[in-house]
């Protein structure tokens, strides 16, 4: 069964890649495959923590897209995508530093998911108003997200994993990674001038109309909004009280979603409308495939070989899991692949010759974390993000998102590499 499931999961990889096939009917058809021949039942398919979809990823995603329909009759994508255009004064280099910053420190007090699905619709609006093409802002604040939310321990869900077996407080991730990530930034940034240079070129008429527009006037309903932002407030303090509130932040989302409707008036046809129910598909069809990789004992092969390499020496250790994490975690989903390795490393720091080297666990989250950037299914953000953009018109294609993602990886695991070498 281990091998029928890697070829399964290989075969639906390389359909997705060469987009020959929907990545959702692939997604869901290999699901079905393992399925249908036994390698998970529906029981590690549906319930299971370890193998089965991860029903809080899916449900805050129906969530907060609820959320965001609601907010969308509001004007207020308007009003933000009108003040960032006229504070960037319509250059669509600013546009896109600012959103990506935007993005970033959002991403470090959220989760990156939540955050792209709020400056995704802004930034649609935005680039229609320059007339610039959106793809490369899209891409470049996936990126960003991904590398804003390894700063804190709420930022990425692999962070929550290694918090708990490491016992890591939300200062712990403060002092031990938002230095790097600023740094990340950074360079990020200026890597964002040269990767889409090609697309800096706005309509000068365009960007003078945006120049005189009043972004106040773009609110179509201030009693709907202040009740919004009310709500959406709300929510995203629970997220960030999560440790002291012990509300999953898919609970929270399902809550927040819930009184928004009661209270808004709106017809379900009106905020179902904004629903991504191809990517809601796809996420279900690929946590059942990487699940039945973890149920035959792929990944776990993979962690026991990692492990059996590191050996006795921290620095062989160290850039292990910071390379070999990037890698496996631009292919599969980086939770289970974490939640794997979590004990491992957790074994490895408690006895033996690498007793009490803490910086085997920020190599494995900043390997984890950044690398996947690397491809368009590497993070859960990239996902959303190429759904959003397919579903207003601008499709992302695999081949295009990875063409950036791969150089933003590999830079910022490179400016990781000496950081954690030097520090640990």
């Amino acid at each position: 069964m281990l091998w029928v499931a890697v070829v399964v999961f290989v075969v639906v990889y390389a359909l997705i890649a060469s987009e020959k096939v929907n990545r959702v009917v692939a997604a869901l058809a290999g699901a079905g495959v393992v399925l249908a021949v036994g390698i998970v039942g529906p029981e590690q398919a549906f319930f299971s923590e370890e193998t089965g979809v991860d029903w809080n990823v899916v449900f805050l995603l129906f969530g907060m897209m609820v959320i965001v329909g609601v907010l969308r009759q509001t004007g207020v994508f308007e009003y933000v995508a009108i003040w960032a255009a006229k504070r960037a004064r319509g250059r669509p280099f600013r546009v896109m530093a600012l959103l990506c910053l935007i993005t970033a420190v959002a991403s470090a007090g959220l989760d990156n998911v939540t955050t792209v699905l709020l400056v995704a619709p802004v930034t649609l609006l935005v680039c229609d108003r320059i007339g610039v093409r959106p793809v490369p802002y899209l891409i470049a604040e996936a990126l960003a997200s991904n590398i804003g939310g390894t700063a804190t321990l709420i930022g990425d869900p692999p962070n929550l994993i290694v918090a708990s077996r490491a016992g890591f407080t939300f200062n712990d991730f403060l002092v031990n990674l938002a230095p790097v990530v600023a740094v990340m930034l950074v360079a990020f940034v200026l890597l964002c001038r040269v990767l889409f240079r090609r697309d800096f070129t706005a309509d000068p008429d365009q960007v003078a109309e945006v120049m005189e527009l009043d972004e106040r006037e773009a609110i179509r309903d201030r009693s709907l909004l202040v009740r919004s932002l009310a709500v959406l407030a709300a929510v995203l303090a629970a997220f960030s009280l999560h440790p002291v509130l012990h509300l999953e932040p898919s609970v929270v989302a399902l809550l927040g979603a819930g009184l928004l409707v009661a209270i808004s008036g709106l017809s379900p046809q009106t905020y179902l409308a904004d629903i991504e129910w191809e990517t809601l598909l796809f996420f279900a069809g690929l946590f059942i495939l990487v699940g039945s990789l973890v149920e035959v004992g792929a990944v776990g092969h993979l962690a026991d070989g990692l492990a059996a390499a590191i050996g006795d020496s921290p620095v062989r250790g160290m850039m292990l899991l910071l390379w070999g994490s990037a890698v496996l975690s631009a292919a599969v989903d980086n939770i289970p692949y974490v939640a794997t390795m979590a004990p491992v490393v957790q074994q490895l720091t408690a006895e033996g010759p690498l007793a009490g080297r803490e910086g085997l666990w920020w190599a494995l989250l900043l390997g984890a974390d950044l690398g996947g950037n690397a491809t368009a299914i590497g993070a859960s953000a990239n996902v959303v993000v190429t759904g959003i953009a397919k579903r207003n018109g601008h499709p992302i294609s695999f081949w295009e998102f990875t063409k950036y993602g791969s150089v933003v990886a590999v830079v910022t695991l490179a400016i990781a590499t000496p950081y954690v070498l030097l520090r640990y």
